[in-house]
């Protein structure tokens, strides 16, 4: 996956605001408009943008308790990696889900409506599946910062 400043300008715009237009984006990064598409359809073809969001207010739409969760397995076995990642693609209530290093196997932010709902949650994803050792909930007092923005290296130039 090659990419060159220009595709970094236009990376590091549309990480801001991607409702932006062709034109207004080719504008800021110095292309004409078609240039422009041409250029985000390659970088999302590439695999270079993954997908474009909206981030939404979790306490907006009735999810005000929001939780990572640190999840430990009871092996680290293929079959059982692939089976909990699995298990994270296909819940609702998962937000995010990372396969990390450390005390952890996975760390998880939820969302739920309340915590009797986060509970019943916690016995169908966790306590039914033989392959989790445990986990730990930290509950979010205060969302920071919320994002995907990633800051973009400018590649040198021959």
């Amino acid at each position: 996956m090659q990419y060159d400043r220009t595709d970094a300008r236009i990376l590091e715009i549309v990480q801001k605001n991607n409702r932006l237009t062709s034109e207004i984006i080719g504008e800021l990064a110095g292309l004409s408009a078609t240039a422009c598409q041409r250029r985000l359809k390659r970088l999302r073809s590439d695999g270079i943008i993954e997908a474009d969001v909206s981030i939404v207010s979790a306490k907006a739409v009735g999810r005000p308790i929001q939780m990572l969760v640190l999840v430990s397995l009871e092996r680290e076995r293929a079959d059982i990696i692939d089976r909990f990642k699995k298990a994270i693609k296909s819940s609702a209530e998962v937000v995010n889900g990372f396969y990390v290093t450390g005390d952890a196997d996975f760390v998880l932010y939820i969302t739920s409506r309340t915590m009797e709902d986060y509970e019943q949650f916690t016995r169908r994803f966790f306590y039914e599946n033989p392959d989790i050792k445990g986990f730990k909930t930290m509950v979010v007092m205060d969302r920071v910062k919320a994002g995907f923005a990633i800051p973009v290296e400018v590649p040198q130039q021959d």
